[in-house]
């Protein structure tokens, strides 16, 4: 088991003044089973650091994944593949690359939970088997 990981969830526990800090602050210190960050959330995590959170808070995400407390996912070809499926299937949302992407690397390793805050976008995507994504934190 994996806990796939969203742009939302990471900014929102790296950023102190987020109102959502202590809940996503708190799964991802409490979580047991690997932490995966699909690597374009990076890309939009490091942007919103930037630009939101404390100087130096993308130095520690980073230092965090030196240390293995995230496991990066790549995206491949057939993840791409995968992500822009999606995006055409769900184009009423618009679903962006990133979203895509996190959501092909749930299908990817066969989970069904995601840590998001982003419940517009993921609360109408559906696996293959029609069932919905569980969404953490509640």
């Amino acid at each position: 088991m994996a806990l796939v990981l969203d742009t939302g969830v990471l900014l929102a526990a790296l950023n102190e003044n987020d109102p959502d800090h202590e809940a996503c602050f708190e799964l991802l210190q409490s979580a047991t089973e690997p932490l995966i960050i699909p690597t374009p959330v990076l890309v939009e995590l490091d942007y919103w650091l930037r630009k939101l959170a404390a100087p130096g808070a993308w130095l520690i995400l980073c230092e965090d994944v030196g240390k293995s407390a995230y496991t990066l996912y790549p995206v491949d070809d057939r993840l791409l593949v995968s992500a822009a499926d999606l995006q055409t299937k769900y184009a009423d949302q618009p679903l962006g690359l990133v979203d895509a992407a996190v959501a092909a690397t749930c299908w990817a390793l066969g989970e069904r939970t995601i840590a998001t805050l982003d419940r517009r976008h993921f609360g109408v995507l559906r696996t293959s088997a029609g069932e919905p994504l569980a969404i953490v934190p509640q």
